[in-house]
């Protein structure tokens, strides 16, 4: 196989997968999930070979010119590893749960053909070589997202759509806009650890910081920094695994991975920190971390409560790389990938909750633990990773987070994750122990399912899998190929550029 095909075929897979969902029936469901999965499992192959090869310092690209000057550049280098492989395991994952998910109910075929256009301009977004093509995949998550989000066509749901709209169009805007500024004063930006670094010239410094800024705010619309945010909870509208993608991989994951890039790959993390970039993004990080979690102790709908957490843990990244040190950088990279297990495990749960007991309020999870023991123990460890408790893999994220903090003499950066924590603590352990300690005085709804299975084994499945992965990452994270080790390769790489 010629290298510089690879990153096309990763990506022509969920197209494919996409064009026949629109090619075919309604009616066609064993051709439509064999298509998925087929598909799904197909990429998460290619995936794991390619970064297998590109541990051994492999390179491969894909490069189509469009214009003079503007090539678009799918390159898969340490980082998008990690993030094409996150996405792939998850698109799988979520594959399987869908199936299960929406069984029976009307519209699957488009709701699946959006949802491998979704996952492509994830991939597109992750293997990016150059700016240009990073936002046009990034605008294109947007208009293959936003039909997701409305596919139950209710009010309810059409409004959430258009606030969706209006934050993640606008953030497009403010990104486009720093992107064409930023290709007049340097030209065309290749993905490349400290690119800008040898720009001397003082006069333009004033410029780039701006363009820094509105880079940053066309990122962190969907990254759900403060004040932008407010589209997310909104959002919860959407079928369970939409919900579950949008939190754990592809929009909120997206901007952060872009904000990753932005600073390591365009403006080169020593050059941000001489321009005085960094410390404003870790205030604001730090703002929508503790913000989030005080929102979160608020709400009584689950999957709000889940939301708000993601506004906050999401956060994280962006503290840890604004910490300008190879520790927090390592965290923040860590956590990318922890916190996408983890959320995307208590998304899952929330769903099998409301599709086999109708449950979507806290105040109906008591006793539930007995009823469904598998989906309640997968939320526990979500949830215990959120907190941060060892041996989690949240656990491992939030120590390295508090290392770099130690490292770059940022105290105030510990204080605000040990506040996380307890806050952390505060909004989950009260679920937790409705759960397991909770007494439910009417009998729970027979459902559809034998008792000794609890619920679809298409959603029983993946929520397990995606358990035992978010605590495996955890145990074994001084492991090789766990996250925490490829965190370390990526950010190795980048600090010997």
């Amino acid at each position: 196989m010629q290298e510089g095909l690879l990153p096309i075929l990763v990506l022509s897979t969920s197209l494919f997968a996409a064009a026949v969902m629109f090619l075919i029936s309604e009616r066609s469901a064993a051709l439509r999930n064999t298509v998925n999965l087929l598909a799904a499992t197909v990429q998460f192959l290619l995936v794991v070979w390619m970064a297998l090869r590109v541990l051994g310092e492999a390179q491969y690209e894909t490069r189509l010119s469009i214009v003079a000057g503007i090539d678009l550049v799918l390159r898969a280098d340490a980082l998008g590893i990690m993030f094409v492989g996150l996405s792939s395991l998850l698109w799988l994952c979520t594959t399987i749960y869908a199936i299960g998910y929406l069984e029976g109910s009307p519209n699957c075929t488009r709701f699946f053909g959006f949802f491998g256009l979704c996952v492509a301009s994830t991939i597109g977004i992750a293997l990016a070589g150059n700016l240009f093509t990073f936002l046009l995949f990034y605008e294109f998550l947007t208009l293959s997202t936003y039909p997701l989000v409305v596919h139950h066509g209710t009010d309810k749901a059409l409004r959430a759509g258009r606030i969706y709209l209006i934050y993640t169009l606008g953030g497009g805007i403010l990104l486009l806009l720093g992107v064409a500024a930023l290709y007049a004063y340097v030209g065309n930006v290749e993905f490349d650890a400290g690119a800008m670094m040898p720009i001397e010239d003082e006069t333009l410094f004033p410029a780039l910081s701006w363009i820094f800024a509105l880079l940053i705010a066309g990122l962190g619309v969907k990254a759900a920094l403060v004040p932008l945010h407010s589209w997310l909870p909104a959002a919860m509208v959407a079928p369970a695994p939409v919900s579950a993608l949008l939190h754990a991989v592809a929009v909120v994951k997206a901007g952060a991975f872009g904000i990753v890039r932005v600073i390591y790959d365009v403006y080169g993390i020593t050059f941000a920190w001489h321009l005085g970039l960094l410390e404003p993004l870790a205030v604001l990080a730090a703002i929508t971390i503790l913000y989030g979690s005080l929102r979160a102790l608020t709400q009584t709908d689950l999957k709000r409560r889940l939301a708000f957490s993601t506004v906050s843990q999401v956060s994280y990244i962006a503290l840890g790389i604004a910490l300008f040190g190879p520790l927090g950088t390592v965290g923040a990279l860590a956590h990318l990938i922890h916190q996408g297990l983890m959320k995307i495990t208590l998304f899952f749960c929330a769903g099998n909750y409301a599709e086999t007991l109708h449950i979507s309020r806290i105040d109906q999870l008591d006793g539930v633990g007995r009823r469904m023991p598998v989906t309640s123990a997968a939320f526990t460890i979500g949830a215990f990773g959120m907190i941060g408790l060892p041996p989690t893999a949240g656990f491992i994220s939030k120590w390295y987070l508090g290392l770099g903090a130690l490292d770059a003499g940022a105290g105030w950066a510990v204080a605000v994750l040990i506040a996380s924590g307890l806050l952390n603590a505060a909004y989950f352990l009260p679920p937790l122990y409705r759960i397991w300690f909770g007494q439910r005085t009417e009998p729970w709804p027979e459902g559809n399912f034998p008792r000794w299975c609890e619920t679809s084994p298409w959603l029983l499945l993946p929520t397990s899998i995606t358990a035992i992965m978010s605590l495996i990452a955890g145990l074994l994270a001084a492991m090789p190929f766990s996250p925490l080790y490829w965190a370390d390769v990526v950010v190795g790489r980048a600090y010997l550029q």
